[in-house]
């Protein structure tokens, strides 16, 4: 049996935009979105999906599994999305 440490996975980081007020976090995927400038938001599902709607140069980083892009595309257009 080994006795090396193997180091855990850090969990993934929190929407940037969800407030412990008004929690309107929806869906566990994360999602990345990347500005023109470089700039990544580490966001849920429908937080991405509000600016990916409302920003046209928002685009998904490769860090984005396809789950997290396929929740976003269902908040976006009203299919339920999963939670």
């Amino acid at each position: 049996m080994s006795t090396a440490h193997r180091p855990r996975k850090s969990p993934p980081p929190e929407c940037e935009l969800r407030t412990r007020e008004q929690p309107t976090c929806v869906g566990r995927e994360q999602v990345v979105l990347v500005g023109l400038d470089g700039f990544e938001r580490w966001l849920c599902p429908a937080h991405a999906a509000a600016l990916w709607l409302t920003d046209p140069t928002l685009r998904f980083s490769a860090k984005t599994r396809p789950q997290a892009i396929s929740a976003v595309m269902s908040q976006a257009f009203g299919g339920g999305g999963r939670q």
